[in-house]
């Protein structure tokens, strides 16, 4: 089936994340609760909810996307090319222009979405950002209702 995929139809990405705040001091009092009760069970007895802070930005609640970097291919004859750019700076204008991007070049329907478990992280995360962010989520990042045979997703950590 990989072999029939066009690879000027997928949009290739990744997203660098980091926690909200960069210490957990900064956080106010109800986020410093919330993070502990979302992490009680992953930390080890001898780590503090601080001590675990550092991990912070690998959940969507207590993350915040700092780059979106995406590549595609651009196919002209024989000659192919790999164009690469990247988002970053603050965080809605990251989602707003990757936003504009999948709205205006990759929401055909033969457009996939490609990452390495992308499936389970930068897409979700992606998404939630967006919902946090008040910014409208795209076609390609909206699964709700959707079958698996109607996403448009491809995940190296799968292949």
């Amino acid at each position: 089936m990989i072999e029939k995929i066009r690879l000027d139809t997928i949009l290739f990405l990744d997203i660098e994340t980091v926690p909200q705040e960069e210490h957990f001091n900064s956080l106010d009092d109800e986020m410093k609760s919330l993070w502990e009760h979302k992490t009680q069970y992953q930390r080890k007895e001898d780590f503090t909810a601080e001590d675990f802070y550092d991990r912070a930005g690998i959940w969507a609640e207590f993350g915040k996307i700092v780059c979106i970097s995406v590549g595609y291919f651009t196919i002209k004859g024989d000659i192919r090319n790999f164009r690469v750019t990247s988002f970053f700076g603050e965080e809605k204008k990251i989602l707003l222009d990757f936003n504009n991007l999948l709205n205006n070049h990759f929401n055909a329907p033969q457009n996939i979405l490609c990452g390495h478990n992308a499936k389970e992280f930068d897409f979700p995360f992606i998404a939630r950002r967006m919902i946090i962010n008040k910014v409208s989520i795209p076609n390609k990042l909206n699964l709700f209702g959707k079958k698996p045979w109607e996403i448009a997703h491809l995940d190296t950590l799968e292949l």
